[in-house]
């Protein structure tokens, strides 16, 4: 009897051994690593272990000295939401439709997040506390995620962990939150070349820095817990910022100065198998990384492969996979203002393609504004006071640019139009498109309409469903929107008539854009703004706001109007209409009157965009 109860253990044994190598691959052991990620809200590298010497931050710089420090980590989306959905899914927010700020989508169900990958492998996964994912359900997997959230909190003290500290002592918020003493001397405050020299500007520099140490006091109390608990030895530590910093022009953009966060990499000696091979305790890589990857890394990391959803490229652990050649950015809508950017970098130059050239970069978005910087420069821009460098981001914008980070980190001086630079840009500019083909970029589709295509069902969904049509969708995109070098106004006109209403809409936004004729382009408008697709008849309607004809500028305007009504044509369209009409329709008194009456919320708004037709509508109606 003992005979067969031994054999029967030892065949358990095998079964289970079996399963674990299945499950975890073939870097399974006994000790899995703890895995440990600290990061910090709105701040890009300004740190002393970046090189910045107005900066103190002693803990983070003596956690660099032991770690790997990464030259160019890019957050994908320059601010919170987005960036957090791109995370915890692997995958880039525009593939979800997930790009918008303050947008809930829902997810296809085999879309896996990390925690549910890390969860079943073993490990008890936390989040000490923020979410912000644009996911319309916010749970995100975890064992738990509250203030109190803690790997001291696991059960079974010897289960393996993953655990999160969101530390928000440097957002945006905290920059302008007045009184504050500064200890960082104004006077020495580094400016970009975009930013006025002003008090205000220097206070809010010299704020963000205070509150950069004040954070990394945080920092070093999170690894003292460690160090106390004996947990050093077992645990591999990331350390980054979750874009770049809080000030205008970084967060929200996606300049390397919106993307480019620090990223450290500490592995313990007994998991220095699980290491990328340049790593070195206080070196540098050059290697090329961004959020997209940092799940599938964690998940490499516990010895698991990443779930076929996960676009991202694992940089350390037994999935480590090939470094890549560029990183991608994108800026969808920012709280209640609609744009459409892409980026890419090589590390060196920055490439960027606007899809909205004809309005500003930045404009009225009523939680920018709150932040001194914002306020001063725009009034010195209004009063003619700024140079050309600072002006620039007030105006609107080419379709492209491309910025030398060594010869102008500041990215205000752009050289995609010069010949020494046109094959660079070209080769960009194809891995840009290629990449939002690739990767089925929603963000090809207007929200309404993506929305309205989807039919209730996730975006993803419908973006599978239709992945044959991403590459015509984003070749007529591009194309439209270059009034120089693209399509025609007669070749636009045609494809006005297209039966997707992707190309439509890109098609309607081409004709918008370009000069007023009379004839092909506003007879073409006419047509489509009368059209039962909101977003379609809303592109027209901005277009005929140009036109040489009165009567054609006040059928824009009445048409915009009525979709600016959110009860009938739902917040989306509703948001759309009003960016129409607050940046460029002019707007008569019976105009203001009609804006003034209409509804600004319904009962059961869509996922956190409730508040947004409200603001709009406000922002319209000032003097």
């Amino acid at each position: 009897m003992f005979r067969c109860i031994a054999l029967a253990l030892i065949a358990t044994f095998l079964f289970a051994t079996s399963v674990g190598t299945s499950l975890l691959g073939t870097g399974y052991a006994a000790e899995r690593p703890n895995i440990l990620w600290i990061t910090s809200e709105d701040n890009g590298p300004q740190l002393g272990c970046y090189g910045d010497t107005y900066a103190e931050t002693p803990n983070i710089d003596a956690l660099a000295a032991k770690s790997l420090r990464y030259r160019r980590c890019w957050s994908n989306a320059p601010v919170c939401a987005p960036a957090r959905t791109t995370i915890i899914s692997g995958m880039y927010a525009t593939s979800l439709g997930g790009q918008h700020m303050r947008s809930g989508v829902t997810l296809p169900n085999d879309v896996r997040l990390y925690p549910e990958v890390l969860r079943e492998a073993g490990y008890y996964c936390t989040n000490n506390s923020k979410k912000d994912y644009n996911f319309a359900n916010e749970d995100g997997g975890w064992n738990e995620s509250s203030g109190k959230a803690h790997w001291r909190n696991r059960p079974n003290k010897q289960t393996a962990f993953f655990a999160i500290f969101n530390i928000g002592t440097s957002h945006e918020s905290k920059i302008r939150t007045r009184p504050h003493t500064l200890k960082h001397d104004p006077a020495k405050v580094r400016l970009p070349a975009y930013h006025p020299d002003t008090p205000e500007v220097r206070h809010d520099w010299a704020q963000y820095y205070d509150k950069m140490t004040q954070m990394d006091g945080e920092v070093g109390r999170i690894l003292q817990q460690l160090d106390k608990d004996g947990l050093a030895d077992s645990t591999i530590i990331f350390y980054y910022g979750d874009h770049g910093s809080g000030m205008p022009r970084s967060k929200r953009w996606p300049f390397n100065s919106g993307l480019h966060v620090p990223l450290l990499l500490h592995v313990p000696e007994k998991f220095k198998d699980l290491a990328p091979e340049d790593y070195a305790e206080g070196g540098e890589t050059t290697r090329l990384v961004s959020f997209v990857d940092l799940g599938p890394t964690a998940i490499s990391l516990a010895g698991v492969k990443p779930p076929a959803n996960m676009q991202g490229i694992p940089f350390a652990g037994d999935y480590n996979g090939p470094p890549k050649k560029y990183l991608f950015g994108f800026r969808g809508r920012m709280d209640e203002r609609i744009d459409m950017v892409r980026s890419c970098t090589d590390g060196r130059y920055v490439y960027m393609r606007h899809f909205y050239p004809d309005r500003p970069y930045l404009k009225h978005v009523e939680y920018m504004f709150q932040t001194p910087t914002t306020r001063v420069w725009k009034e010195m821009f209004d009063a003619g006071k700024l140079n050309e460098a600072q002006a620039k981001f007030w105006k609107t914008k080419p379709v492209e640019e491309l910025f030398d980070l060594e010869s102008d980190p500041s990215e205000v001086v752009n050289l995609a139009g010069r010949r020494e630079h046109a094959s660079r840009v070209e080769t960009m500019r194809t891995a840009v498109q290629d990449w939002m083909v690739q990767t089925l970029d929603l963000g090809l589709l207007p929200e309404a309409e993506m929305h309205r295509a989807a039919e209730g069902a996730p975006p993803r969904s419908y973006a599978n469903r239709h992945k044959d049509e991403f590459a015509r969708l984003a070749s007529v995109a591009f194309d439209a929107m270059d009034v120089d070098n693209g399509l025609s106004v007669k070749e636009l006109a045609k494809l006005s008539k297209d039966g997707r209403p992707g190309i439509r809409y890109w098609a309607v936004r081409g004709l918008a854009i370009r000069p007023s004729d009379n004839g092909i382009r506003d007879a073409s408008l006419l047509r489509s703004h009368s059209s039962g697709l909101p977003s379609i008849s809303i592109a027209a309607s901005d277009g005929l706001l140009t036109s040489d004809r009165e009567s054609a500028r006040r059928e824009g305007v009445d048409r915009l109007v009525e979709l600016a009504n959110v009860e009938n044509a739902g917040h989306f369209a509703a948001i759309e209409a009003l960016n129409v009409l607050d940046m460029n329709a002019e707007l008569d008194h019976g105009a203001k009157q009609a804006i003034n009456d209409l509804p600004r919320q319904v009962n059961k708004p869509p996922a956190r965009v409730g508040k947004y037709v409200g603001k709009l509508i406000d922002h319209a109606l000032k003097p």
